[in-house]
Order: structure tokens, then sequence, then C-alpha cells
């Protein structure tokens, strides 16, 4: 397996339960349009920020929180004349399906966040100084080497998730919010694209169905998302073939139900994309999935 490809899953692919980063800095560096296989909560906390999300231009507040949910495209523009400083958690699903119930699935905030099209939530300030303590606490716990310390972190950050959620679920979603920019149309463009990935979407038919002429929307979808309209559905399509194939699932069948039109474009698409066909690929992130559990085996009898 070359060496080079197993770097760049690995990137992509999160072992641990959750991933927590404090981070304050001042970079001119551009950030480009980018997805993960796993969940984000990004907590803005200072500086000028403004997050792009699936075509929405979030323009932040302190202590604004994003709700991204795995495979959608986004990216940060940040002034570099100032301090950014904010708190960002990536999210293994697998974590949030094992502590989720039947009565409370802890997938809510961002299934809402993909459901509602709005992905920022305002914290009240009645609410404010507990969701800051409790990421405080979160903090503090990844820091401990003490006794009981990974229990701690994921008592604390499901403690964080569960409030995340009663908060959203009492409080009305603003979907017209000043500081929340986008085409109307370009966003129901991405909607119709992402609910039917396994259909025909040629540029054609997407400019008929939408009233748009071709050329200008091919323009205008890459003014407003950063992608070609077909790049766009290509990567999405193999953001889906990723997911069904770490299930296991058949990668003929994967490529039929994720609009490719035949097979070989499809494994010349997912290698180009991921580095390795796409059986080779299930093996890589087997290979992961196993030396991460022998680590952890390794990390309990070595503390």
């Amino acid at each position: 397996m070359e060496e080079s490809a197993l770097l760049k899953i690995k990137r992509g692919y999160l072992n641990e339960d959750f991933r927590f980063f404090h981070l304050k800095d001042k970079k001119s560096e551009e950030h480009t349009f980018h997805y993960h296989d796993f969940n984000k909560i990004v907590i803005f906390i200072s500086g000028n920020a403004t997050y792009v999300i699936e075509g929405k231009y979030y323009k932040l507040r302190p202590w604004d929180i994003l709700f991204v949910g795995s495979n959608e495209v986004h990216k940060p523009i940040i002034d570099p004349n100032e301090y950014y400083e904010r708190i960002i958690i990536w999210v293994n699903s697998n974590f949030l399906s094992n502590h989720s119930t039947e009565d409370s699935d802890l997938f809510t905030c961002f299934e809402l966040a993909i459901k509602e099209k709005i992905n920022l939530f305002r914290l009240s300030t009645d609410h404010l100084n507990v969701i800051r303590d409790t990421l405080f606490s979160l903090e503090k716990a990844i820091r401990d080497r003490d006794f009981g310390g990974k229990i701690l972190q994921s008592a604390i950050f499901i403690q964080l998730i569960v409030y995340l959620n009663r908060l959203i679920f009492r409080t009305k979603i603003k979907k017209h919010e000043k500081d929340i920019q986008y085409d109307e149309r370009i966003v129901n463009i991405l909607t119709y694209v992402n609910e039917n990935i396994d259909s025909d979407l040629s540029i054609d038919k997407i400019a008929s169905r939408f009233y748009m002429n071709r050329y200008y929307l091919m323009h205008h979808f890459k003014d407003q998302t950063g992608y070609t309209l077909h790049n766009y559905i290509l990567q999405k399509r193999l953001a889906k073939a990723a997911a069904l194939i770490k299930k296991g699932l058949q990668t003929t069948y994967v490529s039929d139900q994720c609009g490719f039109k035949d097979y070989s474009s499809f494994v010349r698409a997912f290698k180009k994309s991921f580095g390795l066909p796409p059986k080779q690929y299930y093996k890589a992130i087997e290979e992961l999935q196993h030396s991460y559990d022998e680590d952890s085996i390794e990390d309990r009898e070595n503390e």
C-alpha cells in the first residue's frame, strides 16, 4: 500500500470518540473548501471570521456555535489581521450512536442543522455561561492524566452534547438572521443534489429544473460554493461511496447507489480522490481500525 495514500486516509479518518482543539492564531493562509467523514462542532470565541457551509455564509459573533455534519462542504474565511480563537470538536458518529437512546438521539443537533438548512446556533446570555463552563471543564479533563481521565472526558462531552440538543429543541431556529447570507436558488440546488445523488444530475437537467441558463448556473454555482457543479456532485458521490464502503457493502452496489454510470469510471474517480481503489480502501480502513484497537489495548496495559 502506498504510504502517501495511507496518510491521506488517516487525515480524514477519526479513530477516537472525539477530538478537542482550542486554538488561537493569526494566519494569512487561505482555507480551501473541504469535508470530513466525521461531524464537527465549531465554537467561535474571538476574531473576524465567516464560515461558509453548503452555500451559506455565516458571519460569526463571539460564542456562536456551528454544527457541521459529516460530508458537508465548508471552509472558514479568516481576517489575517486579527487573532482567531475557536474551539473545534471532531465527533465520531459511532460514539453518538452508541450513547443515543430511543428517545434521545444525540445526532439531533446535526440532523436539525441539515433539515432546517441552518448550521448556526446563537446562544442566549442565560445559556452562555453553562456552555462555556462545560467546555472549560472538558478541556481541563482532556489534560488530566489521573485515574479515570478518559471516562471523565467522555462523561463531560456527553453532558455537553445533551445540553446542546436540549437548547436546540427549546429554541426556535432563526433562518433570517442578518449574519446569514446566501442565494436561495443555489441552496435549493445543493439540497436537490444531496437528495438525488443516485440519479441523473446532468448540468442541463439541473438548469432546466431550476429554470436557469446552464452557463449562468455553472458560473454562479462556483462563485457561491467554490466548486464547479460537476465537481461538487462528484465529491458528494465519492463521499457517500466511501461511507458505504466503510460499512462493508459490495463496491459494485456502491457504484450504482452513488449515481456512477459505469463501474470503471467509479473506480478511477475513487482512486484519484482517496489514493486507493475501493476494495483496497476498505482493507486500509480495516487495518486502521485494527491498529487503533491494538493501540488502545497497549495504552491500557501501560497505564
